[in-house]
């Protein structure tokens, strides 16, 4: 099996070092390309990014099927009664005098229910025939079916998003439809002799089947369907079917990735997931994956004790959000592509290509104690906590932020002490702005040194041995600690403050004469507080409560 080696993702700016609002999150597609005989398409230079060959050894590969999908003897099953009962009439059909009589006896091309190169000019649902816009809508459909599987000439190529997006975006948004794309996609599966276009017909099915389903009437013909065909599409098909009818159907049509995925025969899908401390993995996603389900299965690989409070995060261009828990990945993936496509049109005139990144971060702090989950802590809680602080967001004292730099001196460079002669040159990186030049270089590393060396008697004392205990007391980094333990105790420290937490915002504002034109925010569980940027005193604090009770007061003076 060959093997495509990609370069890795272009250099960034870790997403919790962008200023704020808002934090972020990176991500990627696994895959490796098909053994012979198909033939690996090397994706376009804008989605090269979302590919990686980790993770994907452990990819379900597809063998090589059958002709038409089935084993020598077998009658696969077709539409062939069900069509009888709803399908339109063929078109009638007028004998010529150079019909032979051996042609006249050979079963008609014009079968509704059988693979057919020709477009067709009406839906085969009767129930579609009145109703003319979506009929056309169906006839649409077909011709990019046929174009898709090669049976009709084409300009688009088929690994982008036109084909499927004229295919499936119909009876997404209009149910009625739903039924009338799994008879033409049957159909078209149906005494198919083009090996190539039968191929690319059961990729539209596995698309198909993991975005809607079908009617009841309809559903017992499509299970049999693919029950009875050998190809091994169908019986994985047929559970991403199941799936949707526990799950739910999708909004949008299949994001690039799904269709480059089944393109070159790859039914499982692996997705690169960032996190805070330089981190990464590959996660297995599929079409009925919600963001929740996602959340839960990278909680449980990294062994947190509870996904509680953290979020997936998506980066595309220089937007930064939150995927909403209950909807399904890909789906809100494809419409964050499609919006800032829209929003942010090629100049000249071509379809811009925008890669996305994908990242696993805490986003609400409520219920976070440091030393809880020591995890947490380790990969998410540090490296989240740490830029707030260098930014100069907490009010912190000089003594607080030399013992605070040496926990962060341990954490990069562990007992090695040969850094401190450069330690002017990083100080930036391990004090907050605000504070650098309180002291001169000589203080600050006088003092940094002192609490790394410095041997405390009490060290890092469990939760409930700390109550009666000064808080600097045991906050001095001990020699010999762990670069984990550093991180703790880093938290620990800067847990006794209130904007513990927080997510901060720089505003500037224009109404109130008592304030400075530029504030600080901070919101965390207790409320929101308004702060003076230069001393860090709080101005003014909104209980969450009191926000809530003005809610609903303006709320009923609307009404």
């Amino acid at each position: 099996m060959m093997e495509l080696l990609l370069p890795p993702p272009p250099e960034y700016c870790p997403p919790w070092m962008m200023p704020p609002p808002m934090p972020s999150m990176y991500g990627s597609l696994s895959y490796l390309p098909p053994p012979p005989p198909y033939t690996a398409v090397k994706p376009c230079l804008s989605h090269q990014a979302l590919f990686s060959a980790e993770g994907a050894e452990h990819g379900r590969r597809l063998v090589t099927p059958q002709l038409n999908g089935s084993e020598p003897g077998d009658k696969p099953h077709t539409l062939e009664d069900y069509a009888l009962d709803h399908f339109r009439p063929p078109p009638k059909r007028t004998m010529s005098r150079s019909i032979t009589l051996a042609s006249a006896r050979r079963p008609a091309v014009d079968t509704l229910w059988r693979y057919s190169r020709e477009p067709i000019k009406q839906p085969l649902l009767k129930k579609l025939l009145q109703k003319e816009e979506l009929a056309q809508e169906s006839v649409y459909a077909f011709a990019a079916i046929l174009k898709y599987m090669g049976d009709l000439p084409s300009r688009r190529n088929r690994t982008g998003n036109d084909l499927t997006d004229q295919i499936f975006d119909g009876p997404l948004k209009h149910e009625i439809l739903r039924d009338e794309i799994y008879c033409q996609l049957m159909k078209q599966l149906t005494d198919n002799r083009n090996r190539l276009s039968e191929e690319r017909g059961w990729e539209l099915v596995w698309l198909a089947t993991g975005l809607f389903t079908c009617s009841q009437t309809l559903m017992k013909e499509l299970s049999q369907f693919l029950r009875s065909r050998r190809h091994p599409i169908a019986q994985d098909s047929l559970h991403r079917l199941q799936k949707t009818l526990k799950h739910g159907q999708r909004k949008y049509p299949p994001h690039q990735v799904e269709v480059e995925a089944i393109h070159h025969k790859t039914t499982q899908i692996f997705h690169k997931v960032y996190f805070p401390d330089d981190t990464d993995e590959a996660f297995e996603v599929d079409s009925s994956t919600r963001a929740k389900d996602f959340c839960s299965s990278i909680s449980h690989r990294l062994n947190l004790k509870s996904p509680e409070g953290f979020s997936l995060f998506v980066k595309i261009a220089d937007k930064v959000i939150s995927v909403p828990e209950g909807d399904f990945f890909f789906d809100f993936v494809r419409h964050l592509t499609d919006w800032i496509k829209k929003a942010r049109p090629s100049r000249d005139g071509s379809t811009p290509h925008f890669t996305y990144q994908v990242f696993f971060m805490k986003k609400l702090w409520t219920n976070t104690v440091p030393g809880k989950d020591k995890n947490a802590d380790i990969i998410f809680h540090f490296h989240q906590e740490l830029p707030k602080l260098l930014r100069g967001y907490h009010r912190c004292t000089k003594e607080e932020a030399a013992r605070l730099a040496a926990y962060v001196y341990r954490v990069r460079f562990g007992d090695s002490k040969q850094e401190f002669s450069a330690l002017p040159n990083i100080l930036r990186e391990l004090v907050p702005a605000d504070l650098i030049k309180s002291l001169s270089s000589s203080e600050w590393k006088k003092n940094i040194l002192q609490h790394y060396t410095q041997d405390a008697a009490v060290g890092l004392l469990e939760d409930n041995e700390m109550n009666n205990i000064p808080m600097f007391s045991y906050c001095t980094t001990q020699p010999g600690m762990s670069p984990e333990d550093a991180k703790i105790g880093f938290l620990k420290l800067i847990y006794q403050w209130p904007t513990f937490g927080s997510a901060f915002f720089e505003v500037k504002q224009t109404t109130d004469l008592n304030y400075p034109d530029h504030l600080l925010i901070a919101i965390n569980k207790q409320g929101v507080s308004l702060i003076h940027p230069a001393t860090k005193v709080c101005l003014e604090f909104l209980l969450v409560v009191k926000m809530i009770l003005m809610k609903v007061a303006k709320f009923d003076g609307e009404n």
